[in-house]
């Protein structure tokens, strides 16, 4: 289920991508990438690992590489850029710990004379990866270089001698490896149980944690990936209901009928009538509202939030 593990498809081996959006929010999901999210106007409310923040106009979140992060911004008006870009275009620049916190403000960025920069940087990115003129990717790199170089020199970052003991970053490691699990054997009996023995919790702690890092509960996460497993499958293979129920996890047809409309809003038999082949990709926020619909032609991640 790549909505939470993001694998994103560039227009090249360049990878460096920038869309601006309205009033959306995303779900929880990690990539190796590094995501700068500049409030443009409004405000929107992010989690990132275990930080939770309002960004308001004129803030800057950064998403440092496996960083699990997501908003839930319904109600909110907002207008957002998005630049992600890998690693590499760093060069020696990049380096680990990272951020203490990973909200720039706008105060922060007026001070240290970053908010011209900032704005400068995506209007430079937006227009060279659109226009792709001769030496544009040297241009881009440079110019991310640049505002990383000088975010660095102003935003404080975590002092590498003052780290615990490296438990956090295994922790994140360990709950990544957990979801690309569940997204191999979505199918087994993954009981809550065993995803907190995977991660040597106590079941309590495990989802308390999953909670917080995730924004939604480990059941309903699980349900999540084998009710879209089981959509693609009804609408793809001709199985029989019953035989996709159980090849997805579901131990009886009742309980799957049950979770399947809880989460589309449709029983299978009525999905298998829908017109909308990619209905099933909008699974997450038609349960959680009606008024919410993925962002057409990009990342599962991204969703409108409609007033």
């Amino acid at each position: 289920m790549k909505a939470f593990h993001e694998v994103r498809n560039y227009d090249s081996d360049y990878m460096v991508w920038h869309s601006r959006y309205d009033n959306i929010g995303f779900l929880a999901h990690w990539h190796k990438e590094i995501e700068l999210i500049y409030v443009r106007s409004g405000s929107c409310l992010l989690s990132v690992t275990d930080q939770t923040f309002l960004a308001r106009a004129g803030d800057l979140a950064v998403c440092e590489s496996g960083m699990i992060h997501y908003s839930d911004s319904h109600g909110m008006d907002n207008s957002l850029d998005f630049i992600i870009f890998d690693t590499s275009i760093l060069g020696p620049i990049f380096q680990n710990p990272g951020f203490v916190h990973p909200l720039v403000t706008k105060e922060e960025l007026e001070t240290h004379g970053l908010s011209d920069r900032l704005t400068n940087l995506i209007d430079t990115v937006s227009r060279e990866l659109e226009q792709k003129k001769p030496f544009y990717q040297e241009v881009v790199t440079s110019s991310i270089q640049t505002f990383w170089a000088l975010l660095k020199r102003c935003h404080p970052r975590t002092d590498a001698e003052q780290l615990p003991d490296g438990r956090r970053s295994r922790m994140l490691g360990d709950l990544q490896d957990l979801l690309s699990y569940i997204d191999e054997h979505y199918a087994d009996n993954i009981t809550l149980e065993y995803a907190a023995s995977r991660m040597n919790f106590s079941n309590s702690h495990f989802s308390r944690t999953f909670k917080k890092l995730m924004g939604i509960h480990f059941v309903t996460y699980l349900n999540l990936v084998r009710v879209e497993q089981a959509a693609s499958q009804l609408r793809n293979t001709g199985k029989k209901i019953t035989d996709v129920a159980l090849s997805c996890g579901f131990n009886n047809i009742r309980t799957f009928n049950r979770v399947f409309k809880d989460i589309t809003g449709y029983t299978p038999s009525e999905f298998l009538l829908l017109a909308d082949p990619d209905v099933y990709k909008r699974t997450y926020y038609n349960r959680r509202s009606t008024e919410k619909e993925y962002v057409e032609h990009d990342s599962l991640t991204l969703v409108k939030n409609h007033q």
